[in-house]
């Protein structure tokens, strides 16, 4: 689901400006040819200077970035808070935009229709975060009431929030789609996990749960972990072979961002 990315049209608008001065002018002209006057012109006032309602930021294979989309995506941060508490800066959220930029166009040119959420699925998310969300525990977001305020609280509106919903579960399944299928986790390297990884993790004294119990979820943990790998590498394959232009000097960092070795962006 590609998201739209807003652009202001103000022809129609200033033509309809114009079409009302240019009759308000004639009548003023009619109505003093009639009784033989000429109105003193008046001298126009100094013109102000143009406001800026929005600008570009960057450029992703010809898809523009708007400062308002960095401004959304800072607020819409709240709906999926950092783990280690991390703030969202206007550079971070620059470079969350590149790689959705990215995958949307992915996801466009291979016509992947089969990635995009049911409203079933949209709106079994969105009651998740309402009941299970820190910040929307903290304001009762299970109550309308409480929606609404936490809502207001950080300039969001319900159809908003219910588009990024369906936008990160399009994500994840684009990501189940083209990374998970035809990964194969081996018996093998469930046991070292379980010996390597979990079992130290327990103190001397402590109950650890045995192997049969924990690998349904160390297979899972160890799938999730190949998946990122795969996505990773692909990102980063896609923003070294895409063009990406940042248009706003303080948000350089963002397309020059360094990657460590063996690692994703």
């Amino acid at each position: 689901m590609n998201r739209p990315i807003p652009v202001r049209f103000e022809n129609a608008s200033t033509q309809r400006c114009v079409n009302a001065v240019c009759l308000f002018a004639f009548g003023i002209a009619a109505s003093q040819s009639a009784i033989g006057q000429t109105a003193p012109l008046k001298e126009s006032p100094q013109a102000t200077a143009p406001v800026v309602l929005d600008r570009a930021v960057a450029v992703v294979n010809r898809q523009v970035i708007l400062a308002s989309d960095l401004d959304d995506e800072i607020r819409l941060s709240i709906l999926e808070p950092n783990q280690d508490g991390t703030e969202l800066t206007p550079q971070l959220a620059l470079e969350q935009l590149i790689s959705q930029s990215l995958i949307e166009q992915q996801i466009s040119q291979e016509d992947l229709k089969t990635v995009q959420p049911t409203n079933e699925e949209v709106n079994a998310r969105l009651g998740e975060l309402r009941t299970e969300l820190p910040a929307c525990v903290r304001q009762k977001c299970w109550s309308e009431t409480g929606w609404k305020n936490f809502l207001a609280a950080h300039g969001l509106t319900p159809e908003r929030v219910e588009a990024f919903v369906g936008y990160q579960l399009e994500i994840l399944n684009f990501i189940e789609q083209r990374f998970r299928q035809g990964i194969q986790i081996s018996q093998q390297q469930i046991e070292d996990y379980y010996h390597q990884t979990l079992l130290p993790q327990y103190k001397l004294g402590e109950t650890a749960p045995s192997l049969d119990q924990v690998a349904p979820r160390i297979q899972e943990i160890l799938l999730e972990q190949q998946v990122n790998v795969l996505f990773d590498n692909w990102l980063n394959s896609m923003r070294q072979q895409g063009d990406v232009e940042v248009l706003d000097p303080a948000l350089q960092a963002a397309a020059t961002k360094s990657t460590p070795e063996g690692s994703g962006p």
